[in-house]
């Protein structure tokens, strides 16, 4: 598990991932995992151009419908605005 977390405002945050590609057509990141998620938490994506809060609604491994994903895996996460690669996730705590 990644000890970087910060404070964004009063909430405490977590870093969980980072941002590999971006799947304009279809509102997805890829993104790789430095520790577990679960569909329903709350994350914050930070990056250059960008910097949202967003409940995770839907996660894929291999094309595959997930609930929860594991540190290590390269998942695809349904993202409410355009991401970059190289932004990172933070899982709110």
């Amino acid at each position: 598990m990644m000890i970087d977390s910060c404070w964004e405002g009063k909430t405490m945050e977590t870093r969980i991932g980072t941002v590999m590609h971006y799947y304009p057509k279809l509102s997805v990141a890829a993104v790789i995992l430095q520790d577990h998620l679960t569909k329903g938490e709350k994350i914050h994506i930070h990056g250059a151009h960008e910097d949202f809060h967003q409940t995770v609604t839907s996660m894929e491994y291999e094309h595959t419908p997930i609930a929860e994903a594991s540190e290590g895996l390269d998942i695809g996460i349904k993202v409410i605005q355009k991401v970059h690669e190289g932004d990172i996730v933070f899982r709110e705590m």
